[in-house]
């Protein structure tokens, strides 16, 4: 916002104490601390403080140092009155307002705040904490892609990195996990479960409402006893004041749990609030999918939903364990690439069986073979002569070349039966009685068959071949 202020040039008010501008109020370009004071002032949400700051006093070198204006958390202010005058935010506004400038303050710990919304394509910079240091993660570009590394082991003991990997499919990962949890149904259990919370806290805070009346029984009883005594007995007054005194802490320490109870409690979801929640929760994958979103939208979505992501990388798999807003947590579990491959890489299976066509058909109909199959490039494209060639090339796969069947001795379904003097389909059939050896790949992929079992087979049969083509048709025999 300071940033966004002054390339507006957009002024605001502030005291001045120099004899040049006089003493009062000049508008000047904002710097970052008026900016800051703004958003954090209660005056700006209508209410009234008083004790946000402490002095803290401390010896050093034998002589005493008071260091002044240390910030006190919003919970240890002396006083705090809301809705007091009209601001310029609701105080619910102001409270998020806080968080999000906390998170922000990444120079003031990076360990212990996720860090604002910064630029770059990876979504879960800010919120990966390392399982096995527990320091937090930090993000890297090379070219297009980023990877998530943990260097506090190496910049604090000079240790190698706990460790490392790849950006885009953790990512991809949690994204998906977070949509499936945020869908209708994953809302209404959520509200359920705000319910349930509710209702568990109303059971606790009975507990120490009852609580609340017997101290406030034996506080009472302790001051009838404390007024009925003789103040000449001393001692037994002495001893009755300091049961009257631990009864009444009693009840001041009852009513500050019961209103920490009150103030944690979560406000009932209204009927609007619940369809609306339940509307969301159907429109998020839409948004989230849109090409309008960008990083920071799709960031966000990930900040409001997650408070940390604690990872492990362990024999070859990154291992996360997603921490919600709500307490829960889910565990991922994502392969690791292996060395020297990448996220575009072609699946294994499809690997061998290139190795294998390429032994008996020429590129264009290896790649018409794998198109018809319904097997992609590593890039989800269609397969042309080109992308095969080039394939075969970067893993080292000869190209095929005429005379490779008559090498290792293998015809073709054709000119098996040709041999045989039989139809394609009667050696088709006789393959599949087991009659005649042969093998396919794949579905669509030529048959080899070996020549030598043709010619054993058409010799041993010669004599017996029937007076047609068809071997299941039947024959009449005369005397």
């Amino acid at each position: 916002m300071h940033v966004w202020l002054r390339d507006e040039g957009i002024a605001l008010p502030v005291a001045s104490h120099s004899a040049a501008d006089g003493h009062g109020i000049v508008w000047r370009l904002p710097l970052y601390n008026t900016v800051h004071n703004v958003l954090t002032n209660p005056v700006y949400a209508g209410a009234y403080a008083f004790g946000r700051t402490v002095s803290k006093v401390s010896v050093e070198n034998g002589r005493k140092r008071v260091k002044r204006g240390l910030r006190r958390p919003l919970a240890e202010w002396d006083v705090l009155l809301t809705d007091q005058h009209e601001g310029y935010i609701s105080w619910s506004e102001f409270e998020r307002n806080q968080q999000v400038i906390a998170d922000n303050a990444t120079g003031k710990g990076s360990a212990a705040v996720r860090g604002a919304v910064r630029r770059g394509e990876l979504l879960l910079a800010g919120l990966l904490r390392c399982g096995h240091c527990g320091r937090k993660l930090y993000v890297a570009y090379g070219g297009k892609a980023g990877r998530y590394y943990c260097q506090g082991a190496l910049v604090n003991h000079g240790t190698e990195r706990c460790i490392s990997f790849g950006g885009l499919r953790a990512d991809h990962a949690v994204g998906t996990e977070v949509l499936r949890v945020l869908k209708p149904l994953g809302i209404d259990a959520a509200v359920k479960a705000l319910d349930a919370q509710t209702s568990e806290t109303s059971a606790a805070q009975r507990q120490l409402e009852l609580a609340l009346q017997q101290a406030r029984f034996s506080a009472a009883h302790a001051r009838r006893q404390y007024d009925a005594v003789d103040p000449d007995n001393r001692l037994v007054a002495g001893e009755l004041e300091r049961r009257w005194n631990g009864a009444l802490q009693a009840v001041h320490r009852i009513e500050g749990e019961i209103a920490a109870i009150d103030a944690r409690k979560p406000a009932p979801l209204g009927e609007n609030e619940r369809r609306h929640l339940m509307q969301l929760g159907a429109d998020l994958e839409l948004a989230w999918l849109h090409p309008a979103a960008t990083a920071a939208t799709r960031k966000r979505i990930l900040r409001a939903a997650l408070h940390e992501i604690v990872v492990r990388v362990e024999d070859g798999f990154i291992e996360m364990v997603l921490h919600w807003q709500g307490d829960d947590h889910t565990a991922l579990k994502l392969k690791m690439n292996g060395a020297g491959k990448h996220r575009w890489t072609v699946p294994d299976d499809t690997l061998s069986l290139i190795r294998e066509l390429a032994r008996l058909i020429p590129d264009k109909q290896i790649a018409r073979l794998l198109n018809r199959a319904g097997k992609s490039t590593g890039r989800g494209n269609g397969w042309t002569k080109a992308r095969v060639c080039s394939f075969r090339s970067h893993h080292g796969i000869a190209v095929y070349r005429e005379g490779e069947w008559a090498e290792r001795g293998e015809i073709t379904l054709e000119a098996a039966a040709q041999i045989m003097e039989v139809s394609v389909m009667t050696a088709l059939r006789m393959i599949r009685h087991g009659s005649i050896k042969g093998r396919q790949l794949c579905r669509g992929a030529p048959w080899a068959i070996k020549a030598a079992d043709v010619a054993a087979y058409r010799e041993q049969n010669a004599s017996r071949r029937p007076l047609t083509s068809g071997l299941t048709q039947q024959s009449f025999k005369f005397q």
